[in-house]
């Protein structure tokens, strides 16, 4: 991922240097088992545990050669092992698939630390906005049409669960890709005990894979990545929702605007919402990764290398911009600024077509047929979306031209927006209590 989008934290994780430093350290730790039970010479582990690991440009080089990037990460790493011969008992009884997969076991869990601490803050963030709006009142749309009176913080509530539910995903699916697969070759422990799996894991804090043939099946890598691609398409929901109301027909919300900030290049009026089209257009690289990863499942035999070049692209790639878009939107989210006025002045936008559900009901409970009842009412809701006549003379009209008797001190009471949300009160309960 270009530097643009990449965060120190996560840029850490998939760099090279970090990358080499796990490949030392997992052939280490094996070495280290490998001594532990007599099986190769005591004397060799201080001197690899010592070696510094080699360096990107070292590996690159040697690699022109090999065309094989573990042997080249070898060959570099022995030229910095004093004596060179303790080097010899280096990936000792290993295919190359036991370290990448291991190393990348531990970038993956690392990566999703990273994350997972960003998606606590975007979820604070969402908590603490809508509970602050509970009681802010808005039109709620359904395609994109005024429907019936909402509260702000209820919008917002539900994304609030759904940035949670997307953070618990991710917990779990690092629980399944956080497993250290050495077993040899073709994963038979042929040349390598399974004791020396057990060791490195325990020492990494993964656990061992269940099975693996000389790699660790993809499913589990697919459903780490299907979750980033959930977790960036609630940021973009969040996003969404602020790109409709900053729009100058709505003007109900906007994007914190700082002092120096520029709109657009040619007119100086523009406040654009910047931020939440960035998210929206992150949010389909991250999508984009999910399907060539799950095509990753399916190998032939025990293994090939066709999932490979698609991580070394995807899987940094996913996770960096995840991270860049949960920072993103947690920033948007706190800086946002709410026009509750401009909110509740647009649910009178419609001279009160928003209360033709409540209307509707309180006709049919008066004794009119729902058929005959709703004929009236959306009949007076037609004309006034034709005439701009207020939506309760209309409905006057009509009632008197049909002889139906109207209970005005009951609409009066009726069409009031802060009615249609007098029951959300266990909703915020929930999202007060949510962690």
């Amino acid at each position: 991922m270009i530097d643009r989008y990449t965060l120190p934290d996560m840029g850490r994780v998939w760099s090279d240097e970090h990358k080499y430093e796990l490949w030392c350290r997992v052939e280490t730790l094996v070495l280290e088992a490998h001594a532990a039970a007599g099986r190769v010479p005591a004397d060799v582990v201080e001197p690899v545990r010592n070696a510094p690991p080699p360096t990107a440009a070292r590996v690159a080089e040697i690699e022109e050669t090999t065309q094989h990037d573990v042997i080249a990460f070898l060959t570099a790493w022995a030229d910095n092992t004093e004596p060179r011969s303790a080097a010899a008992y280096v990936h000792h009884g290993m295919t190359s698939s036991d370290l990448l997969d291991t190393a990348l076991a531990v970038q993956l869990t690392e990566a999703t630390d990273v994350l997972l601490a960003k998606a606590d803050r975007l979820v604070a963030a969402l908590r603490d906005h809508g509970l602050a709006h509970r009681d802010t009142l808005k039109v709620g749309r359904t395609h994109g049409v005024h429907a019936e009176p909402v509260v702000w913080g209820h919008r917002v509530a539900d994304l609030a669960f759904a940035a949670a539910r997307s953070r618990d995903r991710l917990r779990a699916a690092r629980e399944r890709v956080g497993v250290v697969a050495i077993s040899g070759a073709v994963g038979t422990y042929s040349l390598i005990d399974p004791s020396v799996e057990v060791a490195v894991a325990e020492a990494l804090d993964l656990r061992p894979a269940d099975a693996s043939t000389q790699v660790v099946l993809r499913d589990s890598i697919s459903e780490w990545v299907s979750a980033l691609a959930v977790i960036a398409t609630v940021c973009e929901a969040v996003a969404l929702e602020v790109r409709h109301g900053q729009r100058t027909e709505v003007r109900e919300l906007s994007e914190a605007f700082g002092s120096g900030q520029k709109g657009s290049s040619a007119m100086p009026h523009k406040k654009n919402p910047i931020r939440s089209e960035r998210i929206a257009g992150l949010a389909r690289v991250v999508r984009a990764a999910v399907v060539p990863v799950m095509e990753g499942i399916p190998l032939w035999h025990e293994r090939d290398i066709s999932h490979s070049s698609t991580e070394r692209v995807f899987l940094p790639d996913a996770a960096i911009t995840t991270d860049y878009l949960l920072h993103l939107t947690a920033g948007l989210v706190e800086g946002l600024v709410v026009d509750a006025e401009r909110m509740r002045a647009n649910v009178d936008l419609t001279g009160g077509l928003i209360y033709t559900s409540a209307v509707l009901l309180e006709l049919v409970e008066t004794g009119l047929s729902r058929e005959d009842a709703y004929a009236l009412v959306q009949g007076a809701a037609m004309e006034t979306w034709n005439s701009g006549t207020p939506f309760r003379s209309t409905l006057r009209a009509r009632a008197a031209g049909s002889g139906t008797a109207l209970d005005e001190a009951r609409l009066d009471e009726i069409c009031r927006p802060e009615g249609y949300v007098r029951q959300l009160g266990p909703l915020f309960d929930r999202l007060a209590a949510l962690r």
